[in-house]
């Protein structure tokens, strides 16, 4: 048996299995950790579980050890490094002449591997730029192209709620999202409204759509008559959140008749 706890390098990001290596771990604690790209921090966000050798197939990288406050301050300090690493990715980009956006710079602990993020509609041939980075540098170059998606997650920002963008704030995979959704929310199919910052559909679109598609099953289609307080009318709205509709009496006046209100002339047959 074996005791594993999750670990994320980024806010919302990707979650990551470690073995405890009999350290007494618990959330939020920031621990050091050898990764494809070498030793870096994370923080604990999912607690100890044990795992049968079954699930463990592949042994857990280790956890080397609690961070120290020299490791906190060395994080904060290859942090500030990156941001100084990104202007020059973006001037030796600009000399070269790449169709590219560079956008985010990462380093890990030690400073032995920098990550540059980069978006593109297609692909370029950025050999010549990690040459001349990893030179100016002194230091091994990735660089990582990413969509549109990646690209706000990364440079984060605040969405048409007010709020921070849900993928920086809490969403660690993108999820489909289609026009579909907006049309079942009754949403206006303007791309104002239905695009965030980063051009694609808003991810939000698919947080209520399975409750809208199971409410709006339970309410009478547009078009199908019923019998109100006020006489016989003709749906020609609903309101899911309300869980009313919108019917027009035969005297031309609109009125609003919560459904239970609403009896169905010719009720549709079940499916």
């Amino acid at each position: 048996m074996a005791n594993i706890i999750g670990v994320r390098f980024m806010q919302a990001g990707k979650i990551y299995s470690f073995d405890t290596a009999g350290f007494d771990l618990k959330l939020n604690d920031q621990v050091i950790v050898e990764t494809n790209r070498g030793i870096e921090m994370g923080k604990v966000v999912a607690a100890a579980r044990e795992v049968t050798p079954a699930e463990n197939a592949e042994p857990f990288k280790p956890v080397i050890r609690l961070a120290t406050p020299e490791d906190i301050a060395q994080a904060q300090h290859q942090r500030e490094r990156a941001k100084k690493a990104l202007l020059k990715g973006k001037e030796l980009k600009d000399s070269l002449d790449l169709p590219m956006k560079v956008i985010y710079a990462q380093y890990n602990l030690d400073g032995s591997h920098l990550i540059v993020f980069f978006y593109s509609e297609k692909r370029v041939d950025f050999r010549e730029l990690v040459r001349k980075l990893s030179h100016e540098l002194r230091t091994h170059v990735e660089l990582r192209q990413v969509g549109a998606r990646d690209e706000a997650k990364l440079i984060g920002g605040v969405g048409k709620c007010g709020c921070q963008l849900c993928c920086v704030a809490f969403l660690s995979e993108f999820m489909p999202v289609s026009i579909k959704m907006a049309k079942e929310q009754d949403i206006a199919l303007n791309p104002m409204k239905t695009s965030g910052l980063c051009g694609r559909l808003l991810c939000c679109l698919g947080y209520e759509y399975d409750q809208y598609h199971e409410m709006k099953g339970k309410l009478p289609d547009v078009g199908q008559e019923i019998i109100t307080r006020m006489g016989k009318a003709k749906i020609v709205g609903r309101n899911v959140i309300k869980d009313t509709v919108m019917a027009e009496l035969e005297t031309g006046v609109t009125i609003e008749v919560p459904t239970r209100d609403a009896v169905i002339v010719n009720p549709r047959k079940p499916q």
